[in-house]
């Protein structure tokens, strides 16, 4: 459903996009990620056709942004970081004034405008001004003109920034509601959103891809060692001592200890089966084994990986 070719785009001196290709297949959720200033929200305007890029093209439903902008326009949902909203319009009004634009009359209006308010809660504040709205209905009434035309690709640029957790729950389960029959991209700094939500992740950094694929993907590409966690009941030094010694350990590093029980994280190379002698090591201490297993990557450990390794081949 989207397929982004070779995107560039410079301000002068500064290049924001360098070269960024990817593809979203339809139905699925995809998270671009990346820290403030990395080229998300550049991305998401040209996708939107918001932007000329200075090189390279885009399709949204096989239609090329560049080429036909206002036929793309009609199938795509956009909701930016700034809301598009006008402030001393009543949620209806405003509702039916963007419904209107995007064409829509009459009972097809009507029931599109029923169908995101819905959706969208909007049902408290539909006779609300929208400038007496909170932060959280403010989203969700931007969100909801996103939506009004029943577009096959959505584009959320940090659609939960500013929300308090109740509302940040209520967003995600719209996107993930939303993707049953339509294409999402969803831009945002914020780790969590993106593991919460996302099919698969796209992450960028000063303008470049640095990584594509789930989130396990990612986790296997980042890291360059295996991790395992062991929580033993037992003297401290000693366990650190005798785990030390188990084949394949590169490291130890300690935790915690609590309630007389002693955890560890253990550092190996990658494909070596730790696990076996580790367990093997226990056994022959007679330690009581409270816990036993592989500590994956976190996502933000996994993004600063992925970003150093791109930096260290850049330089």
């Amino acid at each position: 459903m989207i397929e982004a070719k070779g995107l560039s785009m410079r301000y002068g001196p500064v290049r924001a996009l360098d070269d960024v290709s990817f593809q979203v297949r339809q139905g699925e959720i995809v998270g671009l990620l990346g820290p403030n200033g990395a080229g998300k929200s550049t991305t998401m305007k040209i996708l939107t056709t918001y932007l000329y890029p200075t090189a390279g093209t885009a399709l949204v439903g096989g239609i090329d942004v560049l080429k036909d902008p206002l036929k793309a326009r009609r199938i795509i949902g956009y909701l930016p970081e700034i809301l598009p909203l006008y402030q001393d319009m009543e949620v209806r009004e405003y509702l039916d004034f963007v419904g209107r634009a995007r064409g829509l009359r009459g009972a097809t209006l009507r029931e599109r405008m029923n169908s995101v308010v819905a959706a969208c809660g909007l049902e408290p504040m539909f006779r609300k001004v929208v400038r007496e709205l909170s932060k959280g209905y403010k989203q969700r009434t931007a969100l909801a003109q996103a939506l009004i035309h029943d577009p096959d690709v959505i584009i959320l640029d940090e659609p939960t920034s500013g929300l308090d957790p109740h509302q940040i729950l209520g967003i995600r389960e719209l996107i993930s509601h939303l993707a049953e029959d339509k294409t999402v991209i969803l831009s945002t700094h914020i780790l969590q959103e993106v593991e919460a939500t996302a099919d698969r992740i796209v992450i960028i950094n000063q303008g470049k891809i640095v990584g594509d694929g789930t989130i396990e993907e990612l986790r296997d590409r980042a890291k360059d060692m295996e991790r395992m966690q062991v929580a033993v009941e037992g003297n401290r030094e000693e366990i650190r001592k005798h785990l030390s010694t188990v084949s394949g350990v590169q490291d130890v590093q300690f935790m915690e200890e609590k309630d007389g029980c002693v955890s560890f994280i253990l550092y190996s190379r990658p494909g070596n089966g730790l696990w076996r002698e580790v367990n093997r090591v226990a056994q022959a201490q007679r330690w009581p084994v409270r816990h036993l297993g592989e500590k994956p990557l976190t996502l933000e450990e996994t993004f600063l990986r992925l970003t150093e390794k791109a930096a260290q081949r850049a330089d």
